[in-house]
């Protein structure tokens, strides 16, 4: 019985290590557009408009995944326009406070990952 229970707390054990170092989990677009929603206060109209961008732009990362097979220097190739088209046509549906809060949000996101700390989210403190 010991030894069942043992291998039960084992077993639970290993899978929240793995969960919590499994790396990061892509949110889907809604998720992303919920997240910004919440953090620049943004109108239920904008929040619509940016789940159709990140929906846009999941599917094109996608195709650039797809088609570099595994190779991290295509797909960055691939990815950084994406990413720029991305965050003009985000700043273009803000106001000027939002989208000023939005690339603070980015410059933090971006020292966070030259500084190693990866991490997800997108400033919440």
């Amino acid at each position: 019985m010991r030894k069942i229970l043992f291998l039960c707390c084992f077993l639970i054990g290993i899978t929240a290590v793995c969960r919590a170092q499994g790396g990061r989990q892509r949110r889907s677009p809604e998720e992303q557009a919920k997240q910004l929603q919440t953090q620049l206060k943004l109108t239920d109209d904008q929040t619509t408009k940016l789940t159709a961008i990140f929906t846009t732009q999941a599917t094109k990362m996608d195709s650039v995944r797809t088609a570099a097979n595994g190779d991290r220097d295509a797909m960055r190739a691939g990815m950084t326009p994406i990413r720029t088209a991305t965050t003009a046509q985000i700043k273009a549906i803000l106001t000027a406070d939002q989208a000023a809060a939005y690339q603070k949000m980015m410059d933090d996101a971006r020292a966070r990952m030259q500084n190693g700390g990866g991490g997800g989210g997108g400033g919440g403190q």
